[in-house]
């Protein structure tokens, strides 16, 4: 069963071409998608929708000062369509991702890491927000950064919080 109907939008220059954008995207979302469904994670008979919107600085900027009050730019935001609570079964629509071309290229300098590796771990950090996962409290990034941890190891990358790769 197809559990994805991805829907992609890129809203700035510089990102890489759309048809390899939706090739790298459906192969990490189904990724994380399986790998969520054999923790247990339900999904619906019918695929749930996740759009990702790859835009730039400026625009992510406008969008976190408008929805978070945080008048800056950042790597990625994520908008669920409906509140869900980790481990519940999703709707039609999961939500929208929105990422920054420039950030994650600034950062993946900063951590001497390639861009897709670190627009690979964005998605699924992302694409966790959207299944009601968060790490405002310790407990919270716990659990959360283990799940992108394996979810990235089974992609062939290492822990993004460690450096090193996971057992």
């Amino acid at each position: 069963m197809q559990k994805l109907d991805i829907q992609i939008a890129v809203e700035a220059e510089g990102w890489p071409e759309e048809a390899e954008l939706e090739a790298l995207s459906a192969k990490i979302l189904v990724h994380a998608a399986d790998f969520l469904e054999a923790q247990g994670q339900p999904f619906t008979p019918m695929p749930s929708e996740v759009s990702l919107v790859f835009t730039d600085d400026a625009e992510i900027q406008a969008i976190n000062s408008e929805w978070r009050a945080k008048d800056k730019p950042t790597n990625v935001l994520s908008f669920p369509a409906y509140p869900l609570k980790p481990g519940h079964k999703p709707g039609p629509m999961l939500g929208d991702i929105v990422i920054a071309r420039e950030t994650v290229e600034r950062e993946a300098d900063e951590l001497e890491k390639s861009f897709s590796d670190h627009l690979t771990h964005l998605m699924v950090h992302g694409f966790l927000h959207l299944f009601g996962y968060d790490h405002m409290t310790e407990e919270e990034a716990e659990e959360m950064e283990g799940l992108e941890t394996r979810i990235l190891a089974g992609l062939g990358l290492s822990d993004p919080y460690a450096g090193q790769v996971p057992v």
